[in-house]
């Protein structure tokens, strides 16, 4: 079994009211800041232990639909990086 971090990103769908976002925009605009868009996201990174990244991901796939994104108004993605160990250090 190998160490993975997989990252999930979750945003708002395209569509879905999302004002922390408009917020943000304006006052960006107000300190002179041209934004044509702006959409907040949550990102998560959780340490798996699994035997493939491709095991890893879909772990990381299934915490996202059950509880760190609800599939009716958000998106989400899923990486998968392993971890490195340093030269000269022992797993």
């Amino acid at each position: 079994m190998r160490m993975y971090t997989a990252t999930v990103t979750v945003r708002l769908k395209s569509g879905v009211l999302d004002p922390e976002a408009e917020t943000t925009r304006r006052a960006l605009e107000r300190l002179g800041f041209e934004v044509e868009a702006l959409r907040s996201a949550d990102r998560f990174e959780v340490d798996i232990e699994a035997d493939s990244a491709e095991k890893a991901a879909t772990r990381a796939d299934e915490m996202a639909e059950r509880l760190l994104a609800n599939p009716t108004i958000h998106d989400y993605e899923v990486t998968v990086e392993q971890h490195t160990v340093p030269s000269g250090s022992q797993q």
